[in-house]
């Protein structure tokens, strides 16, 4: 099965940085298109980054420019940089893994996540 685990969150003030950190097993990691969603308080999750295979990067408009998705195939592992933290950015951030061939329920679980409380 696919497990991921997150890491890295915390509580920071508005304006501070905090790094996430997902290690993902059972998947052949290099060909898996990765992703980081966040759930704010009271409001559906949401996609808020991906990356490819290809190192190719996408962004929700409101995190565009001060978050960055990064992946490390060697260590089976994506990274959420995440700068100038703004208040609405608490959440609970999960990583995903999306199936390379087309649907696999396999890639349907989520897990833990990791609190981001930005907040004076």
């Amino acid at each position: 099965q696919v497990q991921l685990v997150e890491s890295g969150g915390g509580l920071v003030q508005p304006g501070g940085s905090l790094r996430l950190s997902c290690t993902a097993s059972g998947i052949i990691f290099s060909i898996t298109p990765m992703s980081w969603f966040r759930q704010q308080p009271g409001k559906q999750r949401e996609l808020v980054a991906t990356i490819t295979r290809d190192y190719i990067t996408n962004y929700v408009d409101s995190v565009k420019d001060r978050f960055t998705i990064s992946r490390d195939n060697a260590k089976n592992t994506v990274w959420l940089q995440m700068n100038s933290l703004k208040p609405e950015d608490t959440a609970v951030y999960y990583c995903k893994a999306r199936p390379p061939y087309g649907p696999n329920s396999r890639f349907d679980s989520w897990g833990q996540g990791t609190q981001v409380t930005v907040s004076s």
